[in-house]
């Protein structure tokens, strides 16, 4: 049996690589680590079918370097640790170490992701994960400290158009046909972005079976087949011709029971419309967008966390509520999981597009993270450090502190930030909701005059 044509169309160096030239392209750091045959450890974080196994592979190709997969889905432990103790023993001197690639990574468990820690810090092995979830979540901090992250997008439009004319024009068995890609956009548009479901896609259309009927199309109303102006006749040698179209594409994919989304987009863009939905007001632009997530298979976890996001970033400070119910509702689904959990989901939607809106938390902390970053790290104020010993009260440590509690209304004006920032303002509050307006005027009671404008 043939293999898939995905699987026959998988580039085997980076010249046939399609997409993500932000990392492999000229000068791009993977491009430049892989050239220097010198690759440290790193996650690649991206949807399906954007290329990341195949990386991996070309990787390992390129160094000449063992090559060691494992599928989070059907490993443990005990499978981890074979492969690193094989890696171990099967390296040589001064040879680049052997490379460990773990797919869907995001699914191992905690113990599972420390058995990496070891091998991956000594350089027993390089270890490539990829994950379809963001690993800020998934991922353990110990094992995400020690690998780059780098991202990899959808593929855009030329690159999946490249990959469709290099599929019909050199694989060994489409190359056979006569096929003409007369229309594209139900293919690219049911793809969306992701090559190995545009690969499928093709595979499935050309496969059809009326597809080795599809009718000459050298015949046209102009040149009727008659006596007089007979058909040419077709050479033994060419292959009848198969058209893509737009349509041909649709009815065969409405005929056929697969998985795909309802009009191809990525779960990406949708998540971003149900986001863009909540921040702008709109329950029912909410509700729709969810409800293609959970009719198109969407983890139901992926919709809470983005909720849990949601409510801190665009509700915020306006209405406190919205985080606590996000989470709510996050811990109900995880409870009594589907198909109820699709209610309480709906809830926290509903409640938070129709919350008011403040993202001044968000900005705020981003401030300070800039500020951090541009500053450096600045001295604490000697009297907000802690003194544990009594060196460190006779160096000045905590002298001269007070404590808030002491003083009527629990405050008193003292300096909190450093020398060099002593009234550098972050938070800024937004003025349109009862609850940060309250928090506001809290403010001025206590500092007056910093907080005025």
């Amino acid at each position: 049996m043939s293999e898939p044509l995905a699987e026959r169309m998988r580039p085997r160096t980076l010249d046939d690589y399609v997409g993500q030239q932000h990392l492999v392209g000229e000068g791009a750091v993977l491009r430049q680590m892989i050239d220097a045959r010198r690759i440290s450890s790193f996650i690649l974080w991206g949807p399906p079918g954007v290329g990341k196994t195949t990386l991996a592979q070309i990787i390992a190709h390129k160094l000449e370097t063992p090559f060691y997969t494992l599928s989070a889905v059907t490993s443990g432990v005990k499978d981890v640790r074979d492969v690193i103790e094989r890696a171990q023993k099967g390296r040589f001197f001064n040879n680049a170490s052997p490379i460990l690639f773990i797919d869907e990574i995001h699914r191992f468990s905690k113990s599972q992701q420390d058995s990496l820690l070891g091998a991956v810090e000594r350089g027993t092995v390089t270890l490539i994960g990829a994950t379809t979830e963001n690993p800020s979540f998934e991922v353990i901090r110990p094992l995400l400290s020690r690998c780059q992250l780098y991202v990899l997008k959808p593929l855009e439009k030329d690159d999946l158009l490249q990959l469709l004319h290099r599929a019909v024009t050199t694989d060994v068995e489409l190359s056979k046909l006569n096929i003409e890609l007369r229309e594209t956009d139900a293919l690219l548009r049911y793809s969306g972005g992701d090559a190995r479901k545009l690969l499928n896609i093709l595979e499935l259309v050309i496969a059809t079976p009326d597809n080795q009927n599809t009718p000459n199309i050298q015949n046209t109303p102009d040149t009727p087949d008659t006596p007089e102006n007979p058909e040419p006749p077709e050479s033994p040698d060419t292959p009848r011709p198969i058209i893509i179209t737009d349509d041909l594409v649709v009815s065969r994919l409405q005929q056929t029971p697969l998985a795909y989304d309802k009009d191809g987009e990525m779960h990406y863009d949708i998540i971003s419309a149900f986001i863009k939905s909540i921040r702008g007001s709109d329950p029912d632009a909410a509700l729709y967008w969810m409800a293609r997530m959970i009719e198109g298979g969407e983890d139901p976890k992926f919709i809470a966390r983005r909720l849990v996001i949601s409510a801190a970033e665009d509700i915020g400070l306006a209405n406190p509520n919205a985080l606590l119910l996000a989470n709510a509702a996050f811990d109900t689904v995880m409870k009594i999981g589907w198909p109820e959990g699709r209610i309480p989901l709906a809830e926290a939607a509903v409640y938070l597009a129709t919350s008011p809106k403040s993202n001044s938390a968000y900005l705020a902390i981003d401030e300070a993270l800039a500020t951090v970053r541009q500053t450096g790290n600045l001295p604490v104020p000697l009297h907000l450090r802690n003194a544990p010993t009594s060196l460190m009260k006779e160096l000045g440590y905590s002298d001269g502190y007070k404590y808030s509690h002491d003083f009527p209304g629990h405050f008193v004006e003292q300096q909190y930030l450093p020398d060099d920032l002593q009234d550098t303002r972050f938070w800024h509050a937004q003025h349109n909701s009862p609850n940060e307006e309250k928090l506001y005027q809290q403010m001025l009671r206590c500092w007056g005059k910093r907080y005025e404008n």
